[in-house]
């Protein structure tokens, strides 16, 4: 968990510093752009794992035949998958009534093959969780692929210079991948294999595919009945927000997964283990979201400019609804757990269907009322999800919200005290790190205040890997 949250830290945080750069250097309808693109990238990407790496990290005596069969898989996909979108690009700019559109879609999707070739080695390092090695690939591939961005953007590339980052990105990865893991494929490939993992890995291919078409949708949109600087402002707004939510979950996840597989079938132990991710996770991202959202205006101000407040407008609403996008995550993480990936695609049906609403009322009211309306589609998302965490395993809906509500109402008050600042007329320079102290502040004295069980058992964690790194 420590080097995942390193890796993530230090990653997001070299990307937040080049985004930081490229966003005074570029404009709204730049990241528009890119958005659109992204887009498309987002929802065919799925297509080339097709749920295979999930089935071979909770798979537990994977072999040479395993491993070989899924990386010509994911090769074979991402060949056949950058082929149509190669052709299909005019029509998806015409769509958007963008014309760049065209070079842009072709040249970012070649992320498709180059991510292809990491797959394996990805699902490997992460099966031994050997995320120490992760951290190290992520550092490097960041910094040299965030430097060319900032150079070509120096260079009056324009929306180009996103591309040249995002693209060199993914090919340092896949390079540094194969240069650490020291893993080749062989000439291997079972249809016994390709069988045993589609059984398993078809559902949650169209679990992700439903889940990442409809969280596009928002895009889509905004792209199409409003403006690509709408949509850059949104998307910035939207990213800002994952800085916490989305990498928060990504690290649980991503640890969580492999260490409670291999408790499956012992659910008392399962259920300790969960209730201390979800305590733990919920605190701090509860901590985060409404502090971000207190803070969204000085924030981007401060960070990026005058010419991005309309995204700290949205960034304030996008928080409320991404809250609980962990809790949400973890909740669905242990269907996969327990080898449910029916029910995760029963899920992933029912939570679409009722997240129709927020699209009708983007594309015939405002984007307003459809960023207000996902709050509610959250909290009804969180009560399917988490309804068969009781069946499978004796942790129930109440007991979850039991055990973060304590939490929830100390980030709630800080956040609220927090946002009351804002109104007090001075800069925005002297006003966020008041906001910032004020909030960590009132954080930590709540917590010791009402003993708040997830607070200690963060600081205790910490406090012994400080103590073990002075040693």
């Amino acid at each position: 968990m420590a080097w995942s949250f390193i890796s993530n830290v230090a990653t997001k945080g070299i990307s937040f510093i080049i985004t930081l750069i490229l966003a005074r250097l570029l404009s709204p309808e730049d990241y528009g752009l890119i958005g659109i693109c992204t887009i498309v990238i987002a929802v065919t990407g799925s297509f080339v794992d097709c749920g295979f790496t999930s089935a071979l990290i909770r798979k537990q005596d994977t072999d040479e035949v395993d491993y070989c069969t899924t990386f010509y898989l994911n090769m074979f996909m991402s060949v056949i998958i950058y082929t149509l979108i190669f052709f299909l690009a005019p029509y998806i700019a015409l769509y958007f009534k963008q014309p760049a559109v065209t070079s842009l879609t072709r040249v970012l999707s070649l992320c498709l093959i180059f991510d292809s070739f990491s797959i394996v080695q990805n699902a490997q390092l992460t099966k031994k969780i050997d995320f120490k090695t992760k951290t190290k690939i992520a550092l490097i591939s960041s910094l040299i692929s965030g430097c060319i961005g900032v150079l070509m953007a120096f260079m009056k590339f324009g929306t180009w210079a996103l591309v040249a980052q995002i693209v060199s990105n993914s090919i340092f990865t896949s390079v540094l991948m194969f240069s650490y893991n020291k893993w080749l494929p062989k000439l291997l490939f079972s249809m016994r294999v390709f069988k045993e993992f589609f059984s398993y890995g078809w559902k949650l291919l169209a679990s992700g595919l439903i889940d990442t078409i409809w969280n596009q949708l928002n895009q889509v949109v905004i792209g199409r009945y409003y403006s690509a600087e709408v949509l850059g402002q949104y998307s910035r707004g939207q990213q800002f927000s994952t800085l916490f939510s989305s990498n928060l979950t990504s690290v649980v996840r991503s640890v969580s997964y492999p260490s409670l597989s291999a408790l499956q079938n012992d659910n008392a132990r399962l259920k300790i283990g969960f209730r201390k991710v979800i305590q733990t996770t919920m605190l701090i991202s509860f901590v985060c979201m409404f502090g971000l959202a207190a803070i969204s205006k000085p924030l981007l101000f401060v960070l990026i400019g005058e010419k991005w407040m309309p995204a700290a407008e949205y960034l304030s609403v996008i928080c409320l609804y991404m809250v609980l996008y962990p809790l949400n995550a973890i909740n669905l993480n242990m269907l996969q757990v327990k080898g449910r990936s029916d029910l995760f695609l029963k899920l992933e049906i029912i939570k679409k269907i009722i997240s129709i609403l927020p699209i009708v009322l983007g594309i015939f009211v405002s984007i307003w009322w459809m960023l207000w309306s996902r709050i509610l589609t959250s909290i009804v998302s969180y009560f399917l999800n988490s309804y068969y965490s009781k069946k499978l395993f004796g942790y129930s809906t109440r007991e979850q919200i039991a055990d973060i509500m304590s939490s929830m109402i100390i980030s709630g008050v800080m956040a609220i005290i927090v946002y009351a600042l804002s109104f007090v007329h001075i800069s925005y320079y002297i006003l966020l790190p008041i906001q910032i102290l004020v909030g960590a502040s009132l954080t930590i004295g709540l917590c010791l205040m009402f003993k708040n069980e997830p607070y200690f058992e963060l600081r205790s964690i910490a406090i012994s890997k400080l103590a073990a790194l002075k040693r």
